[in-house]
């Protein structure tokens, strides 16, 4: 099973950030960064889930609202990537060699994200 702790663990920091940071500070700028790493966690999960579907775009749902957000499209993403791998490592088909790289990518690339985000919002 694919170890998507380190996507979960730097969700869960930046979300806890967002939480604790005042409500100036969120409307400076914290939120928007926020919710736009949301909104990118959502569509790439939703990319794994449903191939070729149309993305559907988060709402905004206010300042106060993002750290949740935020929590859901990142565990979601997880729970994406880990459901993604799964039936590849299980059944060690040929396709196996060539999704699990990928998939690991996306994990490596979704934790840049969050990262990246959490250091230009300043919390």
């Amino acid at each position: 099973m694919l170890d998507t702790t380190p996507l979960t663990a730097a969700v869960d920091r930046f979300a806890d950030r967002l939480r604790a940071a005042p409500q100036s500070r969120l409307q400076r700028g914290a939120a928007a960064e926020g919710l736009a790493l949301a909104r990118e966690l959502s569509v790439r999960a939703q990319r794994v889930e449903e191939p070729g579907a149309e993305p559907r775009i988060m709402p905004d749902a206010g300042v106060f609202a993002v750290a949740d957000q935020l929590t859901v499209a990142g565990h979601d993403l997880a729970h994406a990537l880990e459901t993604a791998c799964a039936p590849v490592r299980e059944t060690g088909t040929g396709r196996g060699t060539e999704t699990a790289p990928s998939v690991e990518a996306e994990l490596d690339e979704a934790v840049r994200l969050v990262k990246a985000a959490a250091a230009r919002a300043g919390v």
